[in-house]
């Protein structure tokens, strides 16, 4: 992650609850449901293993559109009484059944065709020019759709000032990174199905289409857990992105009533939305009236400077409460006076 202390931007947004995303979902969604259907004929008229396993493929790709869908729609429900903080992670509940689907429906098939090619014995594929067209279409089709995803991905990056791979692994929208992996992994699959048929005409011996089914099942298994890593990392508690974390510290720390930030916790709820919390060893001249009026102050200025933040926590402490400072100190270690105390007047 870069080190400066600028706080990345939220995204623009197209005006609608998840538009952009929404868009890039359904660009996929049709892709994937058309080559699908494409390739489940070819595998049927051609018996291909290779063509079975990126029908496979394809069926949990359209799957995971239809989970990604309803991820952005319930996301995007007000928060309630049973749900305070809103909505926000039933994207990444949504993004890691959807990780969970690409393995149970793509790549235990794939493995399953290509074990059954292996064992069964030699076998023609009938009309093998039927692949290869398929293919090709389904290679325009995948290509457009990765295209909508990284011209999404990548303005989402700008937004947030990092680079392409390192917003990839680090973003707390699995939206378009989902579609980003899907469907690179769907251009791949193309590659090895193509090229399990052009070996199997070339050396008349069926394994290779086999052997090529079980790449694609390789390939599928290792996009299902890259994808599910990252949504587990979403929904068990993490930070917000560090830089929005130290830009927040010294926001607080440069307040005028703020003697020193003593701690700072921050959770992430959701795509873009942080809750932040703070104790605040604040001037000892300043009265009860004055604290209040101060606290409500620097919270109202920290959801205006970070539009990320959604929810601001302030609580007043002295610096050398020992309980808070030992809370601190088991949670960041000998990093506490670097990472998390900020002396307002820079001592």
């Amino acid at each position: 992650m870069p080190q400066d202390t600028a706080a990345p931007s939220a995204p623009a947004s197209d005006g609608r609850p998840g538009g952009e995303s929404t868009i890039t979902v359904l660009v996929a969604l049709g892709a994937n449901l058309a080559v699908a259907v494409a390739k489940g004929v070819a595998a049927v008229i051609t018996g291909s293993a290779s063509m079975a396993a990126e029908t496979a493929h394809s069926f949990a790709d359209t799957l995971n559109q239809v989970f990604l869908l309803i991820a952005l729609k319930g996301s995007t429900r007000p928060a309630d009484r049973a749900h305070p903080f809103g909505y926000g992670r039933v994207r990444y509940f949504w993004a890691l059944l959807a990780a969970g689907s690409i393995f149970v429906t793509g790549a235990l098939y794939s493995a399953y065709e290509g074990v059954h090619a292996l064992t069964s014995g030699e076998h023609d594929v009938e009309s093998p020019l039927i692949n290869y067209v398929v293919l090709g279409v389904a290679f325009v089709l995948e290509g457009v759709s990765l295209l909508r995803g990284l011209q999404q991905t990548r303005g989402e990056a700008r937004q947030h000032r990092l680079g392409f791979r390192d917003f990839l692994r680090t973003s707390d929208d699995p939206t378009a990174t989902t579609v980003v992996f899907e469907d690179s992994a769907a251009l791949i699959g193309l590659v090895l199905a193509a090229a399990g048929n052009v070996l199997h005409q070339v050396t008349g011996h069926a394994y290779w289409d086999g052997v090529a089914s079980l790449a694609i099942a390789v390939l599928l298994a290792a996009v299902a857990l890259r994808l599910g890593l990252a949504n587990k990392r979403l929904l068990t508690d993490v930070q917000a992105d560090p830089r929005l974390v130290r830009a927040v510290l010294v926001h607080l720390g440069d307040e005028p009533e703020v003697e020193a930030v003593v701690d700072l916790l921050t959770l992430t709820l959701g795509t873009d939305s942080v809750l932040v919390c703070a104790r605040l060893d604040l001037d000892d001249d300043l009265g009860a009236a004055d604290v209040e009026r101060a606290t409500v102050r620097i919270g109202d200025g920290v959801r205006e400077a970070f539009p990320d933040v959604a929810e601001v926590f302030l609580e007043p402490v002295p610096r050398h409460d020992q309980g808070v400072r030992e809370r601190v100190r088991s949670r960041y270690g000998d990093r506490l006076a670097e990472y998390m105390v900020h002396e307002a007047s820079g001592s």
